[in-house]
């Protein structure tokens, strides 16, 4: 239920975005960004802020835990959008490694989305995200975000 305490505190983050999702490009966008976490429900939900002012946006993330499962929901929402998801990644963690799957729109049809949280130590993290538009046989990462405690 405390799997993402290490993530409570502040955080720089060097974000990386592939420019074409899905099309076979290896054309990276890097840009900074900026994060706060805090710990909540007794380490059953965790919230975070990531500001990246590069870009002009920010990201707020909402995990919740649920004991029946034992797996986490976790909901995004940006300041471009004003839109909380309503479709939770939904997964767990093994140890320091985190998977969790759900859906995405990508240009106007569905794919299916993997995060990866990976817990390199104290002060440092990494999470990933791919799409797969063939069910999950082949996925491409298409966005990482490396935290490094501030």
């Amino acid at each position: 239920m405390n799997d993402f305490d290490f993530l409570t505190g502040r955080w720089d983050v060097a974000g990386r975005r592939l420019v074409k999702a899905l099309a076979g490009s290896d054309e990276w966008d890097e840009f900074p960004g900026h994060s706060v976490a805090t710990r909540h429900f007794a380490g059953a939900a965790s919230f975070d802020e990531v500001i990246f002012p590069t870009k002009g946006f920010s990201g707020l993330t909402v995990r919740v835990y649920n004991p029946e499962t034992r797996q986490w929901s976790i909901y995004w929402a940006n300041s471009n959008r004003g839109v909380l998801d309503t479709s939770p990644m939904v997964g767990a963690f093994a140890g320091d490694r985190g998977e969790f799957y759900g859906e995405e729109s990508h240009e106007g049809r569905r794919v299916r989305c993997r995060f990866i949280w990976t817990v390199i130590g104290p002060d440092r993290a990494r999470w990933e995200q791919a799409f797969s538009d063939d069910d999950g046989r082949m996925w491409e990462t298409n966005w990482t975000m490396d935290f490094t405690r501030a």
